[in-house]
Formats: C-alpha cells, sequence, structure tokens
C-alpha cells in the first residue's frame, strides 16, 4: 500500500523543500494542498482519516507547514479537532522548518556544552525558528532573552512562547549591533535567527566576550547573521567559544526532518511537535 503523505500549507503554494524532504522520508506520493486556514480543511481530513482501514490507516499522514508559525499552531490543532476514536492519522507540524531548525540547533548546543542556568540570547528570535529555539533553550533550563528590533514584537513572542510552552522568556529592543552587542554582553550562549542575509554581530562584538561559550547561526546566506563565524563550522573553536553554523547543524536537521517523516507512517497516532522532535533531534545528536 502507497504511503501518502498530504502537505497543508498555510501558504498560498505549498514548500517545495517539505516536499522534496517529504519524498527523503519515505512517502511514496506527496500531495501539496496550499492557502488552508480551520475553515476549509474538514473535507481533506475526513478524506485522510476515512478512505482506509485501521490497519492502513498508518500509510496516510498529514504535515502541516507555512511561513507562518501562528497560523501553522491553529491549523496543525484544527486538524485534530476533526479526529476522533480509530479515526486519525499521523500529523507533524513544521511550519518554515521551525521546529525541525530549532530543534537540530539546540540539540548541537546540548552536546557541545550545559544549557541549564546558562544565559542564552536569541538575536532576532520573533520568528518561527528563533522562537522555537529559544523555547527549547528554556525547556533545557537556560535563563533566555529574544531581541527584536521592536520590543513589542520581542514582548508577543515571549507571550506566545508562554502560553504554549509554560516557559519565561524575556524581551529586549535591539535595533543595531552596538545594543545587540551590550544584550549579549553577560551572556554564555548565543542564537542568530535573523532574516537572510542580515548580519546581526560582527566579530569584534562576541570574539573578546569572556562570558561566552556557545554561539549558533541559523543563516546560510551571506552576510551571515554572525560575522566571523563559517555556515559550515560543525562545533569548532573559533576565539575560545563553540560555534555551529546552518550548515554545520543542517545536516541534523535534515535527517531529523526525514526521520520525522518517516515516524508518521509506524502508525496512526503519532503528533509531532516541537516537544518529540526536540526529544529525538537529542537521541540523534
Amino acid at each position: 500500500m502507497k504511503k501518502l503523505l498530504f502537505q497543508f500549507d498555510t501558504d498560498l503554494h505549498p514548500s517545495v523543500f517539505d516536499t522534496v524532504v517529504g519524498y527523503d522520508g519515505g512517502a511514496d506520493h506527496v500531495i501539496g494542498h496550499g492557502g488552508l486556514t480551520p475553515d476549509n480543511i474538514a473535507a481533506l481530513v475526513e478524506g485522510t482519516i476515512f478512505t482506509r482501514a485501521p490497519k492502513d490507516k498508518k500509510n496516510t499522514a498529514i504535515f502541516v507547514g507555512g511561513s507562518d508559525m501562528a497560523a501553522g499552531q491553529i491549523l496543525f490543532e484544527a486538524v485534530q479537532s476533526h479526529f476522533f476514536p480509530n479515526f486519525q492519522v499521523s500529523v507533524m507540524l513544521d511550519s518554515n522548518g521551525s521546529n525541525t531548525t530549532a530543534a537540530a540547533c539546540v540539540a548541537k548546543l546540548a552536546i557541545s556544552g550545559t544549557l541549564s542556568s546558562k544565559k542564552a540570547v536569541v538575536l532576532a528570535g520573533t520568528g518561527p525558528v528563533g522562537q522555537r529555539a529559544a523555547a527549547m533553550l528554556a525547556l533545557e533550563g537556560a535563563d533566555v532573552t529574544i531581541t527584536s528590533r521592536n520590543l513589542w514584537n520581542a514582548e508577543k513572542a515571549c507571550e506566545a512562547m508562554k502560553k504554549r510552552f509554560n516557559v519565561e522568556i524575556y524581551a529586549k529592543a535591539a535595533a543595531d549591533f552596538d545594543e545587540r552587542a551590550d544584550v549579549i554582553k553577560n551572556a554564555n550562549i548565543v542564537v542568530a535567527t535573523g532574516a537572510t542575509g542580515v548580519e546581526l554581530l560582527k566579530p569584534e562584538h562576541w570574539q573578546n566576550n569572556l562570558t561566552l561559550e556557545m554561539l549558533a547561526d541559523a543563516n546560510a546566506t551571506p552576510p551571515l547573521g554572525i560575522g566571523g563565524v563559517d555556515m559550515m563550522d560543525k562545533g569548532i573553536e573559533r576565539s575560545g567559544k563553540i560555534v555551529w553554523g546552518a550548515i554545520g547543524f543542517g545536516a541534523l536537521k535534515l535527517a531529523l526532518h526525514r526521520a520525522c517523516i518517516a515516524q508518521l507512517f509506524e502508525d496512526n497516532k503519532h503528533v509531532l511537535d516541537a516537544e518529540n522532535i526536540f526529544s529525538l533531534a537529542k537521541t540523534m545528536a
């Protein structure tokens, strides 16, 4: 029986990246639907849960994606609201690659040093990856601060993560190099999750920082988010700090994404969101 992965995307056009990884993760067919909301998914969900016998439902799964994490979370929950006993399929949330990217990044930091009780700063952390990375760091016991050019945006992200994960994350406004350098002055861990091609720190802002132990940069498009870091860095030492570049932990991100897709087809009851994706990442790191 064919393994069918239905890609439910909140964007108009389903992600090509997610489609490719869906196939690489073991799906025989990936069927993409874009522009989905809780109001227009009922028939699609019903099509996944009513068409196969109970023993065969494990061969159908749903992947929720798109660029908007908040919209993805709402759609993810709406999909599950249509399930009932004996009529459900496995479902995964990874809007903008946020869960798998953040999980891979934090899992690599966790094998590089202690996270518990450390001061962590997620620069430009209001996007999907930044929010999930901040939450995962907090769940590991770190004292986490998210920065944004606009304090209101940072506070909104912190509120969303507190509601979703019951963790306390702090907000700071940091609109330029000097302000970001000031925010990380006493930090032990820095994760950069800014927009593609936007430099957030220059080398001089972190290389002589005596408290800083680890850095990770999720940006793989030059200029990188953290100047002086290479996208290929795999836990190497630079200026006395352990450094991870986007491609350095990206191999784990892709392997994790594929492993999650494969897991969807093991039975019809998997619900993969940040916590269990992160748990799997730690076993793979």
